[in-house]
């Protein structure tokens, strides 16, 4: 038996610090990625449960998920700008709310709006540094005008994305500041720009997105934000394996693939079927340079694994399927339940478990 085991408490009580953060801005919930990996409609039925009722997403696939699943009513939000012909029919279609960033996607957009005869909604991105997609911050003009010349999309909303770190240095605000300006042109010129957002959740939770109407949020429901303090989230996800065997190694005995630890004691040893292609050991990427190598380095020796309560350690490198852990301390036999830490996002191959 192998799984993902998804704690439902822990979100919940993500979810309330969140809010809380949020203060009087609405919540847009991040789906990317299957839900940041711990699943798509399961976690958007958990959110929507604790009363968010906006979602996120960043390919048609996702929205047509989640309105299969029943989400008929709640606003779905594409985060991708895109000039497809068939993927801005099927957003149509499922009456998701597009994302216009460049004038080629606005064009596209309101040109298939006009043959159904109909008004389609969308967004407006501005890129305020992150460099992925948007209107530069500095060209107001490009931005104004899609609202001048679009009489079939209904723009309701106007959003931009911050750094992950969000709060180190000045980067958070001094985005801030520069989307705040191109929402200030938009008014100046007699425009409104609807729903003003933006993300991410670290920014969120260091207390630099105030004063917007939402603020869209992804890994901080599973506690696992890049950059900064967690500000008492949970992070959410572990994995569970039953020991595949339990056996005595002899001293000077070898163990691992590409880089050999040498046993330097007679040592019990037990096998547990996941490796890094379960995503067990496996980070996200993160920081770059020395600190974060040696970082790296030190969590690597520091990996184990928990048998009845007991914390064994494993040898040596993760395997790709299989991971050996000194157990000679311990008591345990075949078929006992490993329990580990797994980032949900990282995971492949385990059965997913919502508990």
């Amino acid at each position: 038996m192998k799984a993902l085991v998804i704690e439902k408490e822990a979100i919940r009580r993500n979810a309330a610090v969140i809010k809380e953060k949020a203060g009087g801005s609405s919540l847009y919930a991040v789906l990317a990625g299957d839900g940041h990996g711990a699943g798509l409609v399961d976690l958007a039925r958990l959110l929507r449960a604790e009363g968010i009722g906006r979602f996120a997403v960043s390919e048609p696939e996702e929205a047509a998920a989640l309105r299969k699943a029943g989400f008929v009513d709640e606003e779905l939000l594409m985060l991708r700008s895109t000039t497809d012909r068939e993927e801005l029919e099927e957003l149509i279609d499922l009456n998701v709310v597009c994302t216009i960033g460049s004038h080629d996607t606005g064009v596209a957009l309101n040109g298939l709006a006009e043959a159904r005869s109909t008004v389609v909604e969308a967004h407006i991105q501005v890129d305020t540094g992150m460099g992925y997609g948007g209107f530069l911050a500095d060209e107001p003009e490009k931005i104004l005008s899609m609202y001048r010349y679009l009489p079939n999309v209904a723009l309701s909303g106007i959003y931009t994305q911050l750094h992950a770190p969000g709060g180190r240095g000045r980067e958070g605000a001094d985005q801030l500041a520069r989307f705040r300006q191109v929402v200030e042109a938009v008014h100046a010129a007699g425009f409104e720009t609807g729903v003003v957002h933006a993300a991410g959740s670290s920014a969120l939770l260091e207390g630099t997105l105030t004063g917007l109407d939402a603020v869209r949020v992804g890994s901080a429901f599973l506690g696992r934000c890049r950059g900064g303090r967690r500000d008492g989230l949970t992070a959410v996800g572990w994995g569970e394996a039953s020991v595949e065997e339990v056996r005595w190694l002899p001293k000077g005995h070898t163990v691992g693939n590409t880089r050999l630890v040498r046993l330097r004691r007679p040592t019990r040893v037990a096998v547990v079927p996941v490796g890094y292609q379960n995503g067990f050991g496996v980070r996200r990427p993160r920081e770059t340079g020395l600190a974060a190598l040696l970082r790296g380095w030190w969590e690597d020796r520091r990996r184990y694994v928990s048998i009845g309560g007991q914390r064994a350690r494993v040898i040596g490198q993760i395997g790709a399927m299989e991971t050996l852990v000194d157990v000679t301390s311990l008591k345990c036999a075949s078929g006992d339940l490993a329990v580990f830490p797994m980032d949900p996002l990282c995971a492949r191959g385990l059965k997913r478990v919502y508990r």
